[in-house]
């Protein structure tokens, strides 16, 4: 399979990329190269072979979601800068 200078202009514009004519000769003679080195796939005997979903075999490695309050309220508002009688203020950041 060999990529056209159309097909270029085509893929350029859908990328909102604004390229000119040395660029894509280029990027022609690239994409040729890769669409070859990716052809080399079909090559292979790839009969009965699975395709490769995860590279590792661990399953959910994560611990388990539970709430635990390490920081009272008394605590956070205690070390706060600026606080309201239960909250701690921020300074304001949107318009």
């Amino acid at each position: 399979m060999r990529i056209t200078k159309d097909e270029i202009y085509k893929i350029a514009a859908l990328a909102k990329l604004n390229i000119d004519e040395d660029e894509i000769i280029s990027v022609e003679s690239d994409m040729n190269k890769i669409l070859a080195f990716v052809d080399k796939i079909n090559e292979l005997p790839l009969d009965g072979i699975e395709p490769l979903e995860y590279i590792n075999e661990d399953i959910n490695v994560l611990r388990k979601d539970e709430a635990n309050y390490t920081v009272s309220q008394y605590d956070a508002l205690k070390n706060a800068s600026m606080k309201d009688t239960d909250y701690i203020k921020v300074p304001k950041v949107l318009g």
